[in-house]
């Protein structure tokens, strides 16, 4: 199974504060908008992703079809691929996709310790 570019995402209090410390430690901001209250920092092959306000807690994320770069792959499992292999080996979802047959979609799971696992396929 092909999971994409993987990253952890994080739920901060202060996304300046936040954005400051990563820069200490060599993350440059990669994408996202400050005055949104998201980025996305990348050192090296390591992405962060910084969301202030968005969600609870820390998220797990692999995004199906891109590369650690958010360059498009050519070859990828379809995020609806992924969910149905999960799903025959009877993974609980804490959403699941309710799209279209290709283009975005997302799933959430959840593992034993009941950290969220977001599969989020943007192309």
């Amino acid at each position: 199974m092909k999971l994409g570019a993987f990253s952890v995402s994080l739920a901060v209090k202060d996304i300046k504060a936040s954005k400051a410390f990563y820069e200490t430690l060599g993350f440059k901001v990669f994408a996202g908008d400050l005055d949104k209250n998201y980025l996305i920092m990348k050192n090296e092959s390591t992405l962060i992703g910084l969301f202030q306000g968005m969600f609870k807690n820390n998220i797990l994320t692999f995004n199906p079809g891109w590369d650690q770069d958010a360059n498009t792959l050519e070859s990828f499992d379809d995020v609806r691929v992924i969910q149905e292999h999960l799903k025959s080996k009877d993974v609980t979802f804490a959403s699941e996709i309710d799209a279209p047959d290709s283009g975005p979609a997302s799933f959430v799971i959840l593992d034993p310790d009941g950290n969220a696992i977001l599969v989020d396929q943007h192309i």
